[in-house]
């Protein structure tokens, strides 16, 4: 399942209508903001159809999923987007995250857990917002907002120390980037310590940079962290790949088309996260190339990648971040 979807659920009372445009989306938020009423519309109309008293207009079969039995339920069901209400505690399951990777659905799950064995974007957590009766007899209009959309992409730094979630070719890149400029250039190893290094350097300026299409779990933690430093920014692209590839180094026919939207391209049953699309596709167009031009993940960063005016394209993907002389 690839695409974009809108999604419309609606009563004599209220409306949703919002679109989705991957395999797992979040909704969070406090108690009575509508999270627990959308699913239950949408229980309504699958259960009951038109007799629900509920409208429903969307491109692909929308369906409720809970319960001890969920496996079950789940199983051959495709091409179909999933609801999934709070208190299924199934969701933080290592069993869920493989069913949902090995599946062709798209899921929308209400939670306020972080459940890290799932890829979600921080462009793909929302809150529910109600706009209010804007005349009368006309329902209520509740509509979507990203809690951490663009987060931080805007702020400016003049870094001393990088902290990349990548030890491999992203570390590569951003280390060649820093070290002529007297710039430290540390590796997390991984996002699930970030946090860890937070504390590390208190006096430094201090940019983090991480897979934007996989760190939505560790969102809310890691901003608890960063409201005691005021000197700390966090970057989030989609990934490094996504960097490489919208910083216009490769000539590929069709590229520009893809990053503009990548949901018309990336197959959920293939790629369980955008991440891993970007990742692939890097290798795919490299892969016929000169060894000094092949991309792989898993390895160091190519010698063509680490050439200046390459890497001034890629800085140029992220103007906010100034990277600057500290060695003198």
């Amino acid at each position: 399942m690839k695409g974009a979807y809108r999604i419309s659920v609606s009563t004599k009372r209220i409306k949703y209508d919002f679109t989705i445009n991957r395999n797992i989306t979040i909704i969070q938020g406090d108690s009575g903001t509508g999270k627990t009423t959308l699913v239950g519309l949408i229980r309504r109309f699958y259960e009951q159809g038109s007799k629900s008293g509920v409208k429903l207009e969307c491109d692909r079969v929308c369906m409720p999923l809970g319960g001890r039995d969920w496996y079950k339920l789940l199983d051959g069901v495709h091409d179909t987007i999933v609801f999934i209400d709070e208190g299924n505690a199934f969701v933080k399951s290592n069993d869920f995250a493989r069913a949902a990777k090995a599946s062709d659905n798209y899921y929308v799950i209400v939670t306020r857990e972080a459940l890290g064995s799932l890829p979600i974007s921080v462009n793909e957590i929302y809150g529910i917002r109600s706009n209010g009766k804007m005349a009368e007899n006309v329902p209520v209009y509740n509509s979507m907002y990203r809690l951490y959309g663009e987060f931080a992409h805007s702020t400016e730094i003049n870094p001393t120390l990088v902290i990349t979630e990548d030890s491999n070719a992203g570390h590569d890149f951003f280390s060649e980037v820093c070290a002529p400029l007297g710039i430290a250039c540390i590796s997390a190893h991984g996002r699930d310590k970030i946090t860890d290094y937070i504390y590390s350097r208190p006096g430094d300026a201090v940019l983090i940079i991480a897979d934007g299409a996989a760190y939505g779990s560790k969102m809310r933690e890691t901003c608890e962290y960063l409201k005691e430093f005021s000197n700390y920014v966090l970057y989030l692209p989609e990934s490094f790949e996504w960097l490489l590839l919208a910083s216009g180094i490769l000539k590929e026919r069709g590229l520009k088309d893809i990053l503009k939207s990548p949901c018309k391209y990336i197959e959920s049953s293939e790629f369980f996260s955008w991440e891993r699309f970007f990742t692939h596709l890097l290798e795919k167009l490299t892969e016929e190339t000169p060894v000094t031009t092949r991309y792989n993940k898993q390895g160091r960063l190519p010698p063509f990648f680490r050439r200046r005016g390459n890497i001034d394209k890629v800085l140029g993907q992220i103007p906010s971040i100034k990277f600057k002389d500290n060695s003198v």
